[in-house]
């Protein structure tokens, strides 16, 4: 008798355990329909920075993702976030992965995984999100997808997952550029006291699986890349545009003292954003397209190659800093560059340049 109760009490044991462990796995499936987006900004940058060891005369094409979305999942979330990334497009190198688990802080990087097989980036965020709360990240990556013909040109797609409450598409000209075509037609567009031209549209409400598709085409001399070009150019000769000068690289560290890890390591130091974060010229782009728009700043970064279902980083230079003032420098261009590009707002940038004097 008592062999047949252990017998039965086995069975039932069996089955619960069968039935509970699935549904514990679902739990930590990610499932974009059940995490709607309040907003997501896609910049497209063709030519404005090159990664290491990218092709001689291949231009570059440089795509950002920064969203916010809800968990309405029902439950709280601890698995892997998965988003869908060209994997498979010619030249792509996955670049970065990283949350802003604060406002008016710098984005922090995260280790993150490339499937080339399911076209997909994927991360485990620094905690659970909560039911409810909301979650904001950024990925980044390149392609070598721009033709060189007669003309340079292009063509994005953008499918997105989830129901979106403010879609924003962003497309940067690079510098020197000419006969610049766009199509569908842009909206709204601007340029630079330095003669770039940016284009941006806006959409509200887009349902989850809409397609926008977008084909860009440029006349342009040389590989030069954007930053480069600005580089080149004068900086006002003050204190706020101090480090503005050296090579695009040096731009993109800010000096920092980092190096490369496995899968972006480091996962809690702030990153310093590429592009824009320190030349002057993108910057003021970014805040006249923000003010037009009524949007909130963004930041940028650059790459490092990926192979299907393998961690990548990024290799930075490394930069070592000897001297107590050339830290003090190198923080304070840090700090300006978080300012330009919206990490920070003016009064932490004011409190925060304090503390460096």
């Amino acid at each position: 008798m008592f062999k047949e109760k252990l017998m039965a009490l086995f069975i039932i044991t069996s089955f619960l355990v069968s039935f509970i462990v699935p549904n514990a796995y679902a739990e930590t499936t990610f499932q974009p329909e059940k995490f709607p987006y309040t907003e997501m900004q896609i910049q497209v940058m063709p030519e404005f920075d090159y990664p290491e060891n990218w092709p001689k005369d291949t231009p570059s094409l440089l795509i950002g993702q920064y969203g916010t979305f809800t968990n309405k999942s029902g439950q709280d979330f601890d698995g892997k976030i998965e988003i869908a990334v060209p994997a498979n497009e010619k030249g792509f190198q996955a670049y970065l992965v990283a949350e802003f688990p604060e406002d008016n802080k710098p984005e922090v990087q995260r280790p993150f995984d490339v499937d080339k097989d399911k076209g997909t980036m994927s991360w485990k965020p620094s905690k659970p999100i909560k039911n409810g709360d909301s979650y904001r990240f950024v990925v980044e990556y390149y392609t070598s997808s721009v033709e060189v013909k007669d003309n340079r040109s292009f063509t994005f797609e953008y499918r997105n997952p989830a129901e979106i409450g403010t879609l924003d598409v962003i497309f940067y000209a690079p510098m020197e550029a000419k006969k610049i075509t766009l199509e569908p037609k842009a909206p709204n567009n601007t340029k630079s006291e330095y003669g770039e031209e940016l284009f941006y549209y806006q959409y509200k409400d887009v349902k989850a699986g809409e397609s926008y598709t977008y084909s860009f085409a440029y006349q342009k001399d040389g590989f030069k890349s954007t930053l480069e070009a600005i580089n080149e150019k004068q900086p006002p000769n003050d204190e706020n545009h101090a480090g503005v000068n050296g090579t695009a690289t040096d731009q993109i560290t800010g000096g920092s003292n980092s190096s490369g890890g496995s899968g972006g390591s480091e996962g809690n130091r702030p990153l310093i954003g590429i592009g824009g974060a320190s030349v002057i010229g993108i910057a003021i782009i970014i805040a006249g397209v923000f003010v037009y728009l009524g949007l909130k700043g963004r930041s940028q970064s650059a790459p490092k190659a990926s192979s299907s279902k393998t961690v990548n980083s990024h290799p930075k230079k490394q930069h070592v800093k000897k001297e107590n003032k050339s830290i003090s420098v190198d923080e304070k261009k840090e700090l300006r560059k978080k300012l330009l590009t919206g990490k920070i707002d003016q009064e932490t940038y004011d409190e925060e340049m304090k503390k460096l004097i």
